[in-house]
C-alpha cells in the first residue's frame, strides 16, 4: 500500500494533482491554508497505487509519495 503526504503550506491549490491522479483520490480541502488557498488532500488512501503522477505534476513540490 502506498500513501501520499501533501504539504498544505506549500500547496497553492492549482488542482493539477487532481487531474493527474488516475484513481481520483485527491480533492480540494474545504479549509484554507495559511496563504489563503484551498490545499489538496487525499481521500481513500487504501486506493493509492503509488504511481507518483500527482507528485510529478505538482509545480510547488508539495507532494511526497511513500510506497
Amino acid at each position: 500500500m502506498a500513501k501520499i503526504v501533501i504539504d498544505e503550506g506549500r500547496c497553492k491549490g492549482c488542482e493539477l494533482c487532481l487531474a493527474a491522479c488516475p484513481k481520483y483520490i485527491i480533492v480540494m480541502s474545504e479549509n484554507f491554508n495559511k496563504k489563503g488557498y484551498h490545499s489538496a488532500k487525499q481521500i481513500n488512501p487504501e486506493e493509492c497505487t503509488g504511481c507518483a503522477f500527482c507528485a510529478m505534476t505538482c509545480p510547488d513540490v508539495a507532494i511526497e509519495v511513500f510506497k
